[in-house]
């Protein structure tokens, strides 16, 4: 499939649906109906069933998903509204008529599942979509004898499907490129991640799946359930058997290893205990019991044997790509790192040495069929594509909300110097994944082993300005396109580029106040420089995190020009590097006036620490006063040193990862 690495530069083939069936009312078709509603509150969504009972309960469970989510705050009544309304339940294969997608979410069962799909032909247009959420029946078996199968494909989704942002989008030959395409689009645009499978049974992370609880199943030979989960707890948040009496899971198994050792060989066959146990006696994630230390280790290499050789199978055959692998493996399986990733992290010789024991142990179970170096991904964080001249650079953590780290920090970096210099290349456009946020900041997880060191903390600051430094220096113009939320170091970056596009929606903020820190890689130096008149609302973003939308950013000049949407906004974006070209401006040196800071609100005592907002002031008036550049982001690093050691740093990184409000009247 010649796609876009991002599936929002698709320009998507059909409208927004209008009327979407799901067949299937029991465990995972409820939930895809409620993702379906409350993402397109506008649609109508008819949960079909045989059993009117399996209706009307699925029916009461999204009720209770409402009645929850408003009692927690997070739907208003007029949206708990918006999504009960046009939810309806049938037994009538009629109610289909006029539905312009169905999804099909019934049990595993391939002749089954063929009838269902000519009951729907029967009663559909010849357009409408047609989409099966099998997790192991390839597309080509189930669709084989529709009349129109080029409308048709497999959407896997991952539980709870209202929840967990994986989907998988089978690219099966019978399918028109125009579907995928578009399914791609509509997922992303509604906060899911889709990943582009081949048809191979069992697709990506089914693969993935299955077989590492197969595996855990063939060692209870020698160990118990418990023992696995707390051996397997090194890799993943919960153990196999955890998740298999989570799920129900034991069946899946039998049937998806099964489909599996008939057409890959009898390696795959199921192991026998799953059909004789329905729970398993196990610990619950992060629980551990016993394990002595022999069997520890080869239970250790077992697992990561099978995982790592899925994971090289899965790419020597093109059944899915390498970040997205990781990636899935992530989202969609709670793996702590993804395989590629983990292969790294262990290196060559500790990889090729489980292989091969594997190998030995497990005959036939497939191994590298290149040297394990050739597995790693080129990025693993960042989306690059090319639309008109420009690289359009896309960061895609969404568990983290697009947050930046090292890696990431990295990739971006590699993208630009790799092209920078090519003619063919008119500069680039910097964008967030999904429509919720460009850049949600840095991640935190390093700063407590900076906390009371002010070296190790500013040298932090420097290393995370590389990629910005660099920006300062660029001859190509890179922009920034605000697809949603900025802040923080995210924001940061934004403003580094040489300009910024924002969707009417985006928010900007620094809220790194409220952490007991302050943003020390430039948001107290290069705004005002860039954006002299702006100087009193930056004052009130880095001193008290308030928060600046995209509207009153363009009228103040930080924002260039505003946009309606994702594809308008990249459209424009990426206009405005041409019209940058061999007119991209540094940010000025020499010294520039800021107005005095505004004394805090009395009322405001303890919510913010008045020692760090004393250094972000001094820091911000030291900078204006510094003669170049580079000598005011010094001031900045180093205030970010300062920051590190103070208790107020303390207290607000403890309360973050507490997830409770600091409290700073005692640390001042």
């Amino acid at each position: 499939m010649n796609a876009r690495a991002n599936p929002l530069l698709e320009t998507p083939a059909r409208p927004l649906p209008r009327h979407v069936a799901v067949i299937g009312a029991g465990a995972i078709g409820p939930d895809i109906a409620y993702y379906l509603k409350t993402a397109l509150p506008g649609l109508k969504v008819t949960l079909l069933d045989v059993r009117q009972e399996a209706i009307d309960a699925a029916l009461a469970r999204l009720a209770g998903y409402v009645d929850k989510a408003v009692q927690r705050g997070k739907m208003t009544a007029e949206q708990a509204r918006q999504a009960l309304a046009g939810l309806e339940g049938s037994t009538d294969y009629g109610a289909l008529v006029g539905c312009d997608w169905v999804l099909e979410a019934a049990t595993e069962d391939l002749a089954l599942k063929r009838r269902i799909f000519a009951d729907v032909e029967a009663r559909v247009a010849s357009d409408a979509v047609i989409t099966s959420n099998t997790s192991s029946l390839p597309a080509a078996r189930i669709f084989a004898e529709l009349k129109h199968p080029g409308r048709a494909t497999v959407t896997h989704f991952f539980a709870p499907a209202w929840r967990n942002p994986a989907v998988e989008v089978v690219d099966w030959p019978g399918a028109d490129a125009a579907l995928v395409a578009w399914l791609r689009h509509l997922f992303a645009a509604t906060g899911k991640l889709p990943l582009a499978t081949s048809d191979a049974p069992c697709f990506m992370l089914d693969r993935v799946f299955d077989n590492w609880c197969n595996e855990a199943a063939l060692l209870l030979a020698d160990a118990t359930a418990a023992q696995v989960d707390t051996v397997a707890g090194e890799f993943v948040h919960a153990g196999p058997f955890f998740v298999l009496n989570l799920a129900h899971g034991n069946p899946i198994i039998v049937e998806t290893n099964n489909l599996q050792a008939d057409e890959e060989g009898e390696h795959y066959r199921p192991a026998a205990i799953f059909r004789s146990v329905d729970r398993w006696h196990t610990v619950a994630p992060g629980r551990q019991v016993e394990v002595p230390p022999a069997l520890r280790g080869r239970m250790r290499d077992r697992l990561l044997g099978v995982l790592l050789s899925q994971a090289v199978d899965i790419l020597d055959r093109g059944i899915g790509g390498a970040a997205d692998l990781d990636l899935g493996c992530r989202i969609a399986l709670g793996f702590k790192r993804g395989p590629l990733e983990l292969m790294r992290e262990l290196g060559e010789a500790e990889c090729a040495r489980v292989l091969q024991r594997f190998a030995a142990e497990r005959p036939g179970m497939p191994s590298a069929g290149r040297p394990l170096p050739q597995y790693q991904p080129a990025q693993r964080h960042v989306l690059v594509d090319d639309v008109d001249r420009v690289k359009v650079i896309t960061l895609r953590r969404p568990e983290a909300l697009n947050a930046l780290h090292d890696e990431m920090t990295d990739e971006i970096l590699a993208v630009i110097r790799r092209h920078e210099a090519d003619p063919r290349v008119a500069g680039f456009v910097i964008v967030g994944y999904g429509t919720k946020a460009f850049c949600a900041g840095a991640d935190i997880g390093r700063f407590p082993s900076l906390l009371g060191d002010a070296d190790a903390a500013a040298q932090y600051a420097r290393d995370c300005s590389r990629l910005l430094v660099h920006l300062d220096r660029s001859p190509k113009p890179v922009v920034a396109a605000l697809n949603g939320m900025g802040l923080g170091g995210g924001l940061e970056l934004a403003m580094r580029c040489h300009a910024i596009v924002a969707d009417r929606r985006a928010v900007m903020q620094l809220p790194e106040v409220g952490l007991g820190i302050v943003p020390g890689i430039g948001a107290m130096v290069v705004p005002y420089r860039r954006w002299p008149r702006a100087a009193a609302v930056l004052h009130g973003m880095l001193t008290r995190g308030e928060r600046l939308r995209a509207g009153q950013a363009q009228e103040l000049g930080i924002v260039d020009e505003l946009a309606d949407g994702w594809q308008d906004l990249v459209t424009r974006a990426v206009a405005r590097v041409h019209a940058l070209a061999g007119a991209v401006r540094p940010i000025p040196d020499g010294p520039v006036a800021v107005p005095p800071f505004e004394p805090a609100p009395a009322a405001e005592a303890g919510v913010r620490s008045a020692a760090i907002v004393a250094l972000i002031e001094q820091a911000v008036r030291e900078a204006a006063a510094a003669t170049t550049l580079g000598d005011a982001l010094e001031i900045g690093y180093r205030a970010f040193g300062a920051a590190a050691c103070t208790p107020a740093a303390r207290e607000g990184i403890a309360a973050f990862l507490a997830k409770r409000s600091p409290d700073f009247v005692a640390t001042g």
